[in-house]
């Protein structure tokens, strides 16, 4: 976290020449009242104020202090800064970890230079607080000063000029870009902002997420206090194209294991910084939205049907008027407009401030979860918009009576002036412009809602602690699936056999038909070894014999038919989120859908139940046309196995593959066909927990 000397300075210190001298002006610009020291070898006043020679010569210990100077001088200058214990420094300079190993060196040294004290950056623009004027900053920036507002966390200091320019009325109270995080990173930010009682929201943009524990913790922080966070995450990620022993890994990307850890810790992902904008402003006014339904009007049925076509893209609902609802507004308008959610109002009333205030009433009151208005005013520059006065002023009358939250739309975003949005934010009704980034922005303001709202509390994500990976270990299928029994998973009986007679003798035991398979052979499909519903001796020795030719033993199992869904179950690792699990559409389905789910380590039923709902597929383990349904019961058990195996291995599981996992009739339980484990040579056990009981289904 920032010290809360740096973060609230009295005295700031400034060290450089142009830079140095925009942190200066950009101070005096919002009103900044505290001291400010500027530091220059070589002149002797900059923007009229007198300059220090060195941090020895400053006249005190400085709560804050910008450096913008190079990267050598940097480390020196904050080595002398926290000798004299000041709050914290920002360190502007580049040419740190970003610019090679020589960089990385050099940051190491910056972080022994810090010590205790708080630093941003390096290579990071810096951090506006729109509270105190304290513009850390060394460039233009368009803000105001607020007394409450939301927090921007941003990893791109471009990114972080562009939001301070916005004009849609959103107020913000601190702004701060990260730069390369050597002491201060989002989970840091987050839990920062999330404790000061100026800040109503927090907004993120972010490019990757460095430790995924940390910032379900921070999300965690922020929602204990009341501060509901909304994130723009960057760079969807490409599957990675490298050969991997199985499917699971192909299937688990990065950007989806965000989108789970944004699930799990109650934060909405949108798509847009305009969203982005629309939903703070939203989360500002009236916080998390407390359901999914919508009220809409307008003047024009035009506007209505834009935005009916928006929300029937999202999870957001328009439902229809209630009784008394619709009763209260007939008395009110005229009486050829037919009442009805979304409500065109038409222009009956337009100029008559009484008459529209008792529609707005009436309608507003009708018990959404959010209550829109769509406003378009006339451009400014070229027309007179006198005779939007009377909705406006209606509008802000009619919000005084209000129970339910309310909000003022355009239909482009350019036709509600921030001028008017300042208005609206004063009379607690939130102005969002534009349907197409607005509509998205209700949607996730309600889906913070809706998360917040979980029965279940958030279970904390295992640590993405990485393994060393000295080589590896695959075991073969029969072992695998002995394993994985012993936590659970039903599998189908079998032997292992090493020659054509014992196979014979195997699948006799066993009831035809058979499945024979080679062991120790990855992509086994591909070279020959599986053959599948073998009903004769014959057809037993020629496959054995087959096999054998490729490893020293073959897998004779039982057949399993009746599967109503085939679906792949495995556990994967991630540089950052570590060991994972995947579900999705398994067999033949695998590679020609890529249709899956990720989940967090730990995992529980609910969770697992909503993954397999969320497939693109789901709809075969429910009954699809006609066909029998699945027994989701034991799926779900299966899943949890699994995941029970990953957990108590997770300092050595590589990956795990089960593929396909046999789903049949409800009642009728699931089957793993087939299962593959990499590991860390040497470390890893396969023996049965100690908290199982010795009742599971053994194999032989």
């Amino acid at each position: 976290m920032l010290s809360t000397r740096f973060l609230h300075p009295k005295s700031i210190a400034v060290f450089g020449g142009r830079e140095a001298k925009k942190v200066i002006e950009q101070c005096e610009a919002v009103g900044f009242t505290g001291e400010i020291w500027p530091v220059h070898p070589k002149h002797d006043e900059i923007s009229g104020r007198k300059v220090y020679r060195s941090v020895a010569e400053l006249p005190g210990s400085p709560d804050a202090a910008y450096i913008a100077v190079n990267r050598d001088l940097s480390i020196q200058i904050v080595a002398e800064l926290a000798a004299r214990d000041a709050g914290g420094a920002v360190c502007y300079a580049t040419g740190f970890s970003e610019a090679g190993e020589a960089g990385k060196a050099l940051e190491q040294s910056l972080l022994r230079a810090a010590g205790s004290m708080s630093l941003l950056g390096p290579n990071c623009y810096g951090f506006l607080n729109y509270i105190q004027g304290a513009m850390m900053w060394p460039d233009q920036q368009g803000g105001r000063r607020a007394d409450r507002g939301v927090a921007f966390i941003t990893m791109s200091s471009n990114i972080a000029f562009n939001l301070t320019m916005q004009r849609r009325g959103l107020p913000v109270s601190y702004l701060v870009s990260l730069g390369n995080r050597l002491k201060f990173d989002l989970h840091d930010a987050i839990t920062t902002f999330a404790q000061q009682d100026e800040v109503s929201a927090i907004g993120l943009y972010v490019e990757g997420i460095s430790d995924p524990w940390a910032f379900q913790q921070a999300a965690e922080t922020a929602r204990q206090f009341g501060k509901p966070i909304v994130a723009l995450k960057s760079g969807h990620s490409e599957i990675a194209s490298q050969v991997v022993m199985s499917h699971t890994a192909a299937l688990s990307g990065s950007d989806s294991l965000i989108d789970a850890l944004f699930e799990r810790s109650g934060v909405a992902r949108v798509s847009s910084l305009e969203t982005l904008v629309e939903t703070l402003k939203l989360l500002h006014v009236h916080g998390p939205l407390s359901g999914v339904r919508v009220g809409a009007m307008s003047t024009s049925g035009g506007d209505m049907s834009i935005l009916a076509d928006a929300i029937s893209k999202t999870s957001l609902t328009l439902p229809p008027l209630s009784d008394s609802g619709a009763m209260a507004l007939k008395r009110v308008v005229h009486e050829r407009m037919v009442v009805a959610n979304p409500l065109d109002y038409q222009l009956f009333d337009w100029g008559d401030r009484e008459g529209l205030r008792r529609t707005y009433e009436a309608f507003m009151n009708e018990g959404f979860d959010l209550a829109i208005s769509m406003l378009d005013l006339p451009r400014e520059d070229r027309c007179d918009a006198s005779d939007w006065e009377s909705a406006e002023a209606a509008i802000i009358e009619a919000a005084k009576n209000l129970r339910y939250p309310a909000a003022v739309m355009s239909t482009l975003s350019d036709n509600l002036p921030e001028t008017l949005s300042l208005r609206l934010l004063d009379h607690g009704i939130a102005p969002l412009n534009g349907i197409q980034a607005a509509i998205p922005a209700v949607e996730a303001a309600a889906r913070i809602g809706q998360l917040w709202a979980r029965k279940e509390p958030s279970q904390l994500i295992l640590p993405g602690a990485s393994i060393e990976m000295a080589g590896e270990h695959v075991i073969d299928e029969a072992r695998a699936k002995e394993a994985l029994s012993t936590y659970g998973l039903s599998v189908p009986r079998f032997r292992v056999v090493s020659s054509s007679a014992d196979g014979v003798v195997a699948a006799e035991e066993l009831g035809y038909p058979v499945a024979v398979k080679a062991l120790g052979v990855a992509h086994k499909t591909d070279v020959g070894g599986v053959r599948l519903n073998l009903t004769c001796p014959v057809e037993v020795t020629a496959a054995v014999t087959h096999m054998l030719a490729m490893g020293r033993s073959v897998l004779i199992e039982n057949m399993v038919s009746g599967s109503v869904a085939e679906l792949i179950i495995g556990a994967s690792r991630d540089e950052q989120f570590g060991l994972h699990l995947v579900v999705g559409a398994g067999g033949i389905l695998v590679e020609l859908l890529k249709d899956s789910q990720p989940l967090l380590l730990p995992t529980n039923r609910t969770e697992v139940e909503k993954a397999l709902r969320s497939l693109q597929t789901s709809s075969l383990l429910f009954g699809f046309r006609g066909r029998p349904e699945a027994d989701l019961e034991a799926v779900i058990d299966a899943v949890m196995a699994i995941a029970a195996y990953a957990e108590r291995h997770a300092d050595s599981l590589i990956e795990l593959d089960v593929n396909p996992l046999m789903v049949l009739p409800e009642g009728q339980g699931v089957v793993a066909a087939d299962a593959l484990i990499r590991c860390v040579p040497g470390r890893h056990q396969t023996t049965q927990p100690a908290n199982l009981a010795d009742t599971q289904e053994t194999v032989q």
